[in-house]
């Protein structure tokens, strides 16, 4: 018997694995590995123009690039503390959050009064504004149709983290 090379019928099954298609190994000096972590872990840097765009009446544009902006650092704080987690739902449309968004919450970040958090509540997600009280806590909805969610110093609440961003599509 040979040693070495390609065995029939040993590995796993072509597609079988988790991108549901043929894979290849792919050799790099080590030196290149950080490289190519990088190049997998963080979006391209886009430009940020040096004039701002009005809101209100036009201004004339400028071709000056200011500079470059990684939105991995500009959007997480503590990237390794950080998750996205959809919206379902219209409780928190008066803080702008709406059904189709993605969140960005960060754990890192100290839940604190008036902070918008993702909170587990009986083993359910919700996105709430939190109310700290000598009661207890408060789950606040940004939309009157929704009432508040009280829960009593020995309830059943976990804060996940703080909401720092919210992505929709316009």
């Amino acid at each position: 018997m040979a040693r070495g090379g390609k065995r029939t019928g040993a590995g796993r099954p072509k597609g079988s694995g988790k991108y549901g298609e043929p894979t290849r190994a792919v050799r790099l000096p080590v030196s290149k590995i950080t490289q190519l972590d990088d190049l997998l872990d963080r979006p391209p840097k886009l430009p940020l123009y040096l004039q701002p765009v009005a809101a209100g009446l036009p201004t004339m544009a400028e071709d000056a690039i200011d500079g470059w902006i990684d939105l991995h650092e500009y959007l997480l704080r503590h990237p390794q503390d950080s998750f996205l987690v959809p919206v379902q739902g219209d409780s928190m449309v008066g803080a702008g959050i709406y059904s189709g968004d993605i969140l960005i919450v960060d754990r890192a970040i100290a839940p604190s009064s008036g902070k918008v958090v993702v909170a587990v509540i009986h083993g359910e997600l919700t996105v709430k504004t939190l109310e700290l009280t000598a009661h207890g806590v408060r789950l606040l909805p940004q939309n009157p149709d929704y009432p508040p969610i009280a829960i009593a110093p020995e309830g059943d609440v976990t804060i996940l983290g703080v909401v720092t961003y919210a992505i929709h599509r316009l």
